[in-house]
């Protein structure tokens, strides 16, 4: 037997060995309220079977955890309820206060509990809760696994309470049925796992051991059985909720202020055991953080984050076709920049031009059959939207500059072996008048082999736009490659058709490619003598144009990461391409092509000890690259400081500076010709972003984010381009006024209280840089002038409130009959 069959039949051998370690437990019924305050004084936590002897995870998988933890679990009709007792040390327990869904490398301790309620092996709901009593919650889904980490988005409603003790934390949960998901039965099995991250140690173990080399978590859960005769409740629950502001926005033609005051209510019910209808009737998303602004030089939509809670819980079936882009729906109006040019060209007065698009209402429809079909339907009705603008003469002009559109998603997934599914998704938009009609279809196919080794993934989407500029597209990609184990590596083809366009719902940088990728990576989580664990990954991306069919570039990117026995990390990048590549979109012009040269780039990222008053991160970069005539480099260098003064008080420092001297891009198009031209440009660009956090409670804070980015460009050259997208010998003489020096300056301020289960009190500062300000990149060429100045410039401001209540239909039914 040759080394390559030892090494795969060895691999198959372990991934045996874990499998054949699921551990079992069983829960206990009880006919009695457990009152959740951290004292384990109920009989029945003394006669409920025990869970312990947890397995390290990291830094050492395999290993016994240090610490003891007992768990056990409870049920009666209304919840499922969970105790931990976590021996250790009462002075050596870590106790920093953090946001909701935000113990991710800060300095506390960390029980959790996940059910597998389907138990598919695929999907989870996961609890945790630190030793400050501070709540996390998430969902896991058949595409996690612990690279990608968890899904946080998602809230539910549930109690936990903590108690410190003489030998460790008590942890006490209890989890109602209304905020979970599962099939009827007489008697049913759950998949379970428990969790247990000790700060001071880096340690973080699971009672059923989850190996770091096997693709996915779920999978690697226990058993809980003992599940009998549950009774889901009616799952009805409502969240109104009142806002009221005052916002002030300075344009170039005076000052608009208004007044803000909304009302909405959100709605959750349960239309049985397994699925759930949720709506959303006119939201107000005004608390919400402010996106990222940049100076978007290339051809490409920049993509921001979703911030908007509605948008963001419970979505992952939505998601996972990769055709689902959710900030297009409430998206700025697509006339309005248009209305801002028409104020500066014909001196109109903007009397009002929303940015955004009101929502008038959004539902959506999940859950999962006890066949492991999931279904899914998604749908929001925004508002037309109008702007109105004071002509020269007096006049008042109504434009409408975003029409009424209806945004639709459908789902089906069905879960099979081995982790393995397959989905079908479409979307599809409305707009009324016919304007640009879309519908996107795709399938999803995800194999894995019995010993999760191997997996093969397909996927195809079909696209049709209508309207004035109707046109059909296709999408293909394949991927096979082998997940688990010391050496990992997939290949995939991917080729989407010049016709195909998903984004009046999705996001797609371009169209019009066909690649092909390879990725290997060596995954060492067993610690060795100066490390805990090592990472060596490297990926070659081979690219051409799908129409005509040509080569565009190759591309490669390598990494080596080592976390270190101090828990100091380092990671160092090479990446660039070696050869010469074709850039068939920069220009703008539809069979144009841009020469872009060869390059290099290296650099070192890492970060400190985490667990650390004092954190710091850095990262510096440098890139070579040749042009017909001169050496053209680019530098980035970034940053970050995070200080926690106490358990309740932090702060953080992040910045990134990026110089590039050979920057070359589209500038405009000539008049009358229409040929585009390129310039070499150089280029700074500085993010900073400070945060501040206080915690008063584990469910009361203010958080303060203050971020201002600056960016200027200078041209030093600009040129034509021939037909084979050469430019060094058709150079022209620099068009003045196409230099830029801009600033975007947030600074988002949030009270946060949840003043009891499910209901939360919002008081919300947001200020900006006002929409017309420019600043004089002449006068002001040094980043603290442009910081300075961007304070003192016109500030468009919002405070605002938004108060929010929960109600259990449930909880108001029980309370009405005891009056009674």
């Amino acid at each position: 037997m040759d080394n390559k069959l030892k090494l795969s039949f060895l691999l198959i051998l372990l991934a045996c060995q874990v499998f054949a370690q699921q551990k079992h437990f069983k829960a206990f019924r009880t006919q009695h309220a457990v009152k959740i305050d951290g004292i384990l004084n109920e009989n029945e936590w003394a006669v409920a079977e025990v869970a312990n002897n947890f397995i390290v995870n990291q830094p050492q998988f395999g290993a016994t955890a240090s610490q003891s933890t007992e768990v056990k679990v409870l049920y009666d009709d209304n919840a499922i309820y969970v105790s931990a007792y976590l021996h250790d040390d009462p002075t050596l327990i870590r106790r920093q206060m953090t946001l909701r869904d935000g113990e991710q490398r800060q300095d506390v301790d960390v029980f959790g509990v996940a059910f597998d309620t389907y138990h598919d092996g695929q999907n989870a709901f996961m609890f945790m809760v630190t030793a400050a009593n501070v709540q996390s919650d998430a969902k896991l889904s058949g595409n996690f696994n612990l690279n990608n980490g968890v899904d946080y988005n998602w809230d539910a409603v549930w109690d936990s309470h903590v108690n410190i003790v003489n030998d460790g934390w008590i942890v006490e949960i209890k989890i109602p049925y209304m905020s979970l998901r599962f099939a009827q039965k007489n008697v049913q099995d759950w998949g379970v796992n428990f969790y247990r991250s000790t700060r001071r140690l880096n340690e973080v173990s699971y009672w059923n051991p989850v190996n770091p080399n096997i693709a996915g978590l779920v999978n690697q859960f226990g058993v809980l059985s003992g599940l009998e005769n549950l009774q889901p409740p009616l799952r009805l629950s409502f969240l109104p909720y009142v806002s009221a502001g005052y916002s002030t926005v300075p344009t170039a033609t005076g000052t608009i202020k208004n007044v803000l005051h909304n009302g909405g209510m959100d709605v959750k019910y349960g239309i049985n055991e397994s699925f759930t209808l949720d709506m959303t009737l006119v939201p107000d998303f005004g608390q919400t953080l402010s996106d990222n602004v940049i100076l978007n030089l290339s051809p490409y939509e920049v993509q921001f984050a979703e911030n908007r809670p509605f948008f963001t819980e419970g979505t992952e079936l939505f998601n996972k076709a990769g055709i689902f882009y959710s900030r297009r729906i409430g998206k700025t109006p697509t006339l309005y920049d248009s209305i801002n040019q028409l104020a500066v060209d014909s001196g109109y007065t903007i009397l009002q031009n929303p940015s955004l698009t009101q929502l008038y209402n959004a539902t959506k429809f999940s859950g999962r059959t006890k066949h492991n079909l999931g279904i899914g339907v998604f749908n929001a009705v925004t508002a037309p939207m109008f702007a109105d603008v004071r002509d020269n003469k007096g006049s008042v002009h109504h434009i409408e500059t975003e029409p009424l559109s209806n945004y639709n998603i459908i789902v089906l997934d069905q879960a099979l072996a081995n982790r393995s599914s397959i989905s079908f998704t479409n979307t599809n938009v409305i707009r009324r008048g016919g304007d640009q009609l879309a519908n996107v279809s795709a399938v999803d196919l995800r194999l894995f082999d019995k010993a999760n080794q191997y997996s093969l993934q397909s996927k195809a989407a079909y696209s049709t736009v209508g309207g004035a500029y109707a046109h059909n597209g296709f999408k293909l990609m394949n991927s096979f490659g082998k997940v688990s184990g010391l050496w990992q590596w997939n290949f995939s083809n991917n080729i989407e058709s010049d016709q195909y366009d998903p984004n009046d719902l999705g996001y797609l940088k371009a169209p019009n490619e066909v690649s092909y990728t390879a990725n290997v990576s060596y995954n060492q989580y067993k610690p060795g003598k100066n490390y805990n664990f090592k990472i060596y990954s490297f990926s070659l991306k081979y690219q051409n144009l799908y129409k005509p069919y040509s080569f565009s570039s190759l591309y490669y990117y390598t990494t080596f990461l080592k976390v270190f026995k101090n828990f100091y990390d380092a990671k160092l990048v090479v990446e660039g391409s070696p050869v010469w590549s074709n850039d068939y979109f920069e220009l703008r012009t539809p069979g144009a092509k841009l020469k872009r040269v060869p390059y290099v780039f290296s650099g070192v990222f890492g970060s400190s000890d985490s667990r650390k008053k004092l954190f710091f991160n850095y990262g510096i970069g440098y890139a070579t690259a040749y042009d017909y005539s001169e050496h053209i480099p680019y530098s980035v260098v970034t940053g970050g400081i995070r200080f926690r003064f106490n358990n309740q008080f932090s702060v953080s420092l992040n910045s990134k500076k990026e110089f590039d001297a050979g920057e070359f891009g589209w500038v405009f198009f000539e008049s009358g010709t229409n040929v585009p031209v390129i310039g070499q440009r150089r280029v700074i660009r500085m993010d900073n972003v400070f945060n501040a956090i206080y915690n008063f409670q584990a469910r009361m804070n203010v958080t303060l984010r203050v971020r201002h980015y600056w960016s200027r460009v200078h041209y030093v050259k600009m040129f034509h381009v021939d037909s084979e997208g050469n430019f060094q010998n058709l150079e022209i003489p620099v068009v003045p006024g196409y230099d830029n020096n801009f600033n975007a300056l947030n600074v988002d301020a949030f009270y946060t209280w949840d003043f009891r289960l499910g209901s939360r009190l919002i008081i919300a500062w947001k200020n900006a840089i006002g929409p017309d300000v420019t600043i004089n990149g002449e006068q002001y060429k040094k980043y603290m002038d442009n910081l300075f100045e961007a304070f003192a410039s016109p500030l468009s401001n919002q405070i605002s409130a938004k108060f929010i209540y929960f109600i259990d239909y449930n909880q108001l039914r029980r309370n009405k009959s005891v009056q009674m």
